[in-house]
């Protein structure tokens, strides 16, 4: 049997096929926690370099485990500025990209730079 026509009746039967490892929660959204101020109202986008930058975080399975890669990225520039990698998911490691990218960039202080992330970054472990 062709293996698009067992998608489709696994689909149709709503059937899914078994998942090797560990399953990985990566957030716990609390709502209780009051969400930060949108300032860019999803509009990326930026007239100067070091105007707006957006982080975001993700995992990636490797041999040894999970790795976690937090990143910063100047909208502008459309480049990463900052990023990091941990084992474990906690709130330093994004810390830490985001002081990696303030030391390389060094942003004018005069200027205003907004740093954008999506809500679920502030439910990391401490």
């Amino acid at each position: 049997m062709a293996r698009c026509t067992v998608e489709r009746l696994m689909r149709h039967l709503g059937l899914q096929g078994a998942r090797r490892g560990k399953a990985l929660r990566t957030t716990a959204p609390g709502r209780s926690v009051p969400c930060p101020l949108d300032r860019v109202n999803r509009q990326f986008v930026a007239d100067r370099p070091d105007q707006l930058w957006v982080s975001d975080f993700t995992y990636v399975s490797t041999w040894q485990g999970w790795l976690y890669v937090a990143f910063i990225v100047d909208v502008f520039a459309r480049r990463i500025v900052g990023w990091r990698v941990s084992r474990t998911m906690t709130t330093d490691f994004v810390l830490d990209a985001l002081e990696q990218a303030l030391y390389a960039r060094q942003p004018d202080k005069a200027e205003d730079l907004i740093h954008h992330s999506d809500r679920d970054s502030h439910h990391l472990k401490h």
